[in-house]
Order: structure tokens, then sequence, then C-alpha cells
């Protein structure tokens, strides 16, 4: 990603990189359970929770909050840490 697109993430697209945060926890089944305790959440109402914007910004937030995991996923996902809080800011994660 370049610089500017770094400052300035499209909603849809910060929307898109939840998601994949999503999927990149739930592949790794102690992250998700961690998650999911605390956004009070069980495996059967999460995928309702993933239509929540709210959720979404959630989704975020615990990654940035957690260095080593959010190293893991931007090496994963070959995108800057940078990215990742830009899509945060977007969805009103608090990064």
């Amino acid at each position: 990603m370049q610089d500017s697109a770094v400052r300035s993430v499209a909603r849809d697209d910060a929307e898109t990189m939840a998601i994949r945060v999503l999927a990149f926890l739930a592949s790794r089944p102690e992250e998700l359970g961690r998650f999911l305790a605390l956004a009070g959440l069980g495996p059967g109402n999460l995928r309702a929770a993933a239509a929540d914007p709210a959720f979404l910004s959630g989704v975020i937030a615990f990654l940035l909050q957690d260095e080593p995991l959010l190293l893991a996923f931007a090496a994963e996902a070959a995108l800057p840490p940078a990215a990742i809080a830009a899509a945060g800011r977007m969805l009103g994660a608090d990064a």
C-alpha cells in the first residue's frame, strides 16, 4: 500500500480487512476464543455479529491491541501495520 492509501482507507476496504482479520483469528483457535470471550460472543452468533460495523471495528481494535498478533497478521496479509491501523480508524476502532 502506498503512503496515501495508508492514510485514507475506504470504508468497504476497511470492512473487508476486518473480515480478513476475523478469518485470521479463526485460523488461531486460542486467539479466536480470547476474542469471542472479550466480545461476549459464541460461535453460534459470530456470523450475525460480523454484519455489524461496530463488531468489525472491534475485530480490528482487538488486533491492534496485541502487537505480536498484529505483526503476524500484517506479515500473512502482506500489509504494513499502518494500513491496518488506518482501517481501524475508518471503522472507529480506538487505535
